[in-house]
């Protein structure tokens, strides 16, 4: 690509001169900058055009009605209750359980042991 601007300025060079070259040069410059402000403009106006037409058709649809959905379930209690009834007891009364021994299904829950009271020396 170097090799053809080389060729194109001293073709440049022999066809205007050196004395015209530097003149030329800036008039181009401001020529190209006149169409590229040309050409974005004309995009821009496009692109504004574009939205118009998609915001005219988007107001020509029929408002779609909101949609009013059924009401929620009411949530369910935060903690799900025991399958069986826990109580505190030793670990006698729990593996009794476990195994299915009818005899510890039938008695009463045992309370919990009391707490011994710390000393206060």
């Amino acid at each position: 690509m170097s090799l053809e601007l080389v060729f194109l300025f001293v073709l440049a060079l022999v066809v205007v001169g050196p004395k015209r070259l530097p003149g030329l040069a800036r008039q181009l410059g401001k020529y190209m900058a006149e169409f590229k402000r040309a050409s974005n403009e004309f995009k821009n106006q496009l692109e504004t055009e574009m939205m118009n037409i998609e915001f005219e058709e988007r107001a020509k649809k029929p408002a779609e009605a909101p949609q009013i959905l059924p009401p929620d379930k009411p949530a369910g209690p935060a903690i799900m209750p025991a399958p069986e009834i826990v109580g505190r007891g030793n670990s006698e009364d729990i593996s009794s359980s476990e195994t299915g021994s009818s005899a510890n299904q039938t008695a009463e829950l045992k309370p919990p042991p009391s707490s011994i009271p710390a000393s206060s020396e």
